[in-house]
């Protein structure tokens, strides 16, 4: 995979679909041509690469390939990375060390090819059977949601990719990512499930936060809850993010004991199914505003007693030492 030496570290974003060199690129092979895998294969297309070879075992998965990847034909794992100079292994996370075991003990990699992950969790170390034959391998995680559709190519431009890279391969993972028309940010290889924690937190739990909301606002007779609450969740995110803690507003901030039991008190009878997040949440924003002195530690402790009533918090499991 040859670039530029000239090219930075962690290039700005580019245009997702331009060509960003003015030289042959490696071949490019796909395992895994789910939603993420064939939108990056579409997209490093766009940008001049020949994708080769991919594999899709599901129905779903061929049909992403051909929408995407118009004339790709579709191989098994070993053959698509024997075809390609650079492999995308974009599986699920707990898919991916017997994937790679797989294809190295069959002889499917060759020294000087580029094997790329897309999982957050994992590092380089889940590579290792590939890096023992020669392969030089990237960790490189998109944060973003995808549809495996079209729609997702336009919003590649910018996105935030966490990369893990040794020393020698930090230029071509910079370098691919700018072909994908994202940034990237450098992933410690010790830190990458912390990293992929705080993005599931951020984006998984907020799809669970926010369904709940829905659900009781529609238990409360409200006809359109989506509608209802999509003004005050872009405010609260963008606030959010622009402030921190800073930017809590409700019950909690103001040490309003009586209305948090009214919270619950309705929520039992009428949402107890998102009983538990809302004590859970609740005792974490108590925490956070105890700390930063915007509410007083005796109106938290009253405010903490309506939570504790309502879900009790479990006692920790006794130690088997003896």
């Amino acid at each position: 995979m040859s670039h530029p030496a000239s090219r930075p570290a962690c290039p700005p974003a580019t245009t997702t679909g331009t060509p960003a060199h003015p030289t042959a690129l490696p071949t490019v092979g796909v395992v895994g041509a789910g939603r993420v895998g064939a939108v990056l294969a579409a997209a490093l297309r766009g940008a001049g690469h020949q994708v080769v070879a991919a594999a899709a075992e599901s129905d779903a998965s061929r049909a992403r390939v051909a929408a995407l990847l118009p004339g790709t034909p579709v191989e098994r794992p070993s053959e698509v990375a024997r075809r390609c100079d650079l492999l995308l292994l974009t599986v699920p996370d707990d898919a991916l060390p017997n994937v790679v075991r797989v294809l190295a003990s069959a002889g499917a990699l060759r020294p000087g090819q580029l094997v790329v992950h897309t999982s957050g969790r994992h590092g380089l170390a889940v590579l290792e059977p590939a890096a023992a034959v020669g392969a030089r391998t990237v960790a490189l995680h998109p944060a973003m949601t995808f549809t495996g559709t079209a729609v997702d190519l336009p919003r590649l431009a910018g996105c935030v990719f966490g990369v893990t890279a040794g020393p020698a391969e930090r230029g071509e993972a910079a370098a691919l990512v700018a072909d994908l028309g994202g940034r990237c940010t450098w992933v410690a290889e010790e830190r990458r499930a912390l990293y992929h924690a705080g993005l599931a937190h951020g984006a998984n739990h907020l799809v669970t936060l926010v369904t709940e909301a829905c659900e009781m606002l529609a238990a409360a007779g409200v006809d359109a809850p989506a509608d209802t609450l999509r003004p005050l969740l872009h405010a609260a995110l963008d606030n959010a993010l622009a402030q921190g803690d800073a930017a809590l507003t409700g019950p909690i901030v103001r040490g309003d004991v009586g209305t948090v039991a009214a919270h619950v008190a309705e929520l039992r009878a009428r949402a107890p199914q998102a009983l538990p997040a809302y004590a859970a949440l609740g005792r974490a924003t108590l925490d956070r505003v105890v700390t930063d002195g915007r509410l007083l530690p005796i109106r938290a402790a009253r405010i903490l007693e309506v939570l504790d009533a309502a879900v009790p918090v479990a006692a920790p499991a006794p130690s088997d030492v003896s």
